[in-house]
């Protein structure tokens, strides 16, 4: 086992342990540890609510949950050598849920999560069809999970990290900050808003303290979206065996982990849509000098994509067009037709039993794939989504003898707003 220089005890807070991490990105939050080019380590993460929500039949904990403390990032590491200009080589050699505990009460000892989290807390990609909180609890066993709120499916987990990036420059957190203020000046009301602005609220920002750390809560970038340095961008295919090739814009490159998936659909729909977990991830890291010139890679990641997981032969596609469901015409809109494409594939499964919601929950956490097949053609984009057919153990696909009506157990758990 590679050696672990981060390690987390379940007992305790994030803001508690022997390391503390961080929850927002500032190039003035120091590394907990250095490591040299072409080493393997582990790092213990934590589910990226740090315990807020529990293994139980209700959602209250998704509609109530605080925002302000995501995510839970274990890190910054420092690569000797590394300058602003290289590339930063990240090797994903393994990856599991928390490996000291089979049960417990976090996310990733035996279970995981995913949730619909209500317009006014977060929201997600189809907030305007689905306002309130929703909640699906998956079970571990080995690399399969299944869920009581969602039954007749089981499929293997495609585990990864939601979010893995590399501080940004000075320069570059002020580029964040200045542009998504501006976004947010466009609706100053929206719900939910357009971008989220730096919130010292909360901010854990490793070891840092008093006058110093007042001043970096006020600036440090919030962590939900991707950005420039990788960031939180939910690639389910981020898995065993990816290599990925972050720029660097801090000496060190200052690296950070977290947010890790049992399993998740492409796109992450739901905002929680993944099966979040805490746990572990092996890496392996190198630079490549000069390397953002070389390749001309200034901004975002490019990665190679890990070579294991599920291999599903089969799929039931579903696609989508830009018209709204008003029936105005759209041009070439990929984000509404990938929208409407969803749309088909949730209301398609309704007529098994599963109520819409256990079925949006479903695409966000299984491994669905999607896709934008047609941007051409004008006015209409078409998007298509693919739902694997074996993670069902009855037929989907549509005969002359009508669709199987299936026991939708006791359904997802509901929080009224």
């Amino acid at each position: 086992m590679p050696e672990l220089i981060f390690p987390l005890d379940s007992t305790k807070r994030f803001a508690d342990q022997k390391f503390v991490g961080h929850n927002r990105w500032h190039p003035d939050i120091a590394p907990v540890a250095t490591v040299t080019p072409g080493t393997e380590f582990r790092v213990h993460v934590r589910e990226w609510f740090d315990g807020a929500i529990r293994n139980d039949d209700s959602a209250e904990d998704v509609r109530d949950a605080p925002l302000t403390t995501v995510h839970c990032l274990s890190g910054p590491f420092a690569v000797a050598g590394a300058e602003p200009g290289d590339l930063l080589i990240v090797d994903i050699l393994d990856i599991g849920p928390i490996p000291q505990e089979d049960s417990g009460p976090l996310a990733g000892q035996g279970w995981g999560y995913t949730g619909i989290f209500p317009t006014d807390n977060g929201g997600g990609f189809l907030t305007e069809h689905f306002p309130d909180a929703y909640k699906a609890i998956w079970d571990f066993s080995g690399h399969t999970t299944t869920s009581r709120h969602i039954p007749r499916v089981k499929f293997t987990g495609i585990m990864h990290p939601g979010l893995m990036g590399t501080a940004s420059s000075a320069d570059l957190l002020s580029t964040w900050n200045t542009r998504e203020a501006a976004l947010i000046a466009t609706d100053p009301e929206r719900v939910p808003p357009l971008a989220l602005p730096p919130e010292p609220r909360d901010a854990i920002l490793g070891s840092l303290a008093g006058p110093e750390y007042d001043r970096i809560a006020a600036e440090a970038a919030r962590t939900a979206p991707p950005r420039e340095n990788g960031g939180n961008q939910d690639i389910k295919n981020l898995t065993r065996g990816s290599r990925v090739f972050y720029p660097v814009f801090v000496p060190g490159a200052n690296l950070s982990v977290g947010d890790l998936h049992f399993s998740q659909g492409d796109g992450e729909i739901t905002f929680c849509g993944a099966i979040e977990m805490g746990g572990f991830i092996d890496l392996r890291v190198d630079v490549i000098k000069n390397g953002m010139q070389l390749y001309g890679v200034h901004e975002n990641a490019v990665f190679l994509p890990g070579n294991e997981g599920p291999v599903y032969s089969e799929f039931l596609a579903f696609s989508g067009t830009s018209v709204t469901l008003d029936g105005e015409q759209r041009y070439l809109d990929s984000q509404l037709a990938f929208e409407r494409a969803c749309l088909h594939a949730i209301d398609y499964l309704t007529h098994f039993g599963y109520s819409r919601e256990q079925a949006y929950l479903l695409l966000g956490a299984a491994p669905i794939e999607g896709r934008f097949s047609g941007v051409v053609d004008i006015p209409n984009s078409c998007a298509t989504v693919y739902i694997p057919t074996a993670i069902f153990d009855f037929p989907i696909t549509p005969t002359a003898d009508g669709p199987v009506r299936i026991d939708p157990g006791v359904g997802a758990p509901h929080a009224a707003r």
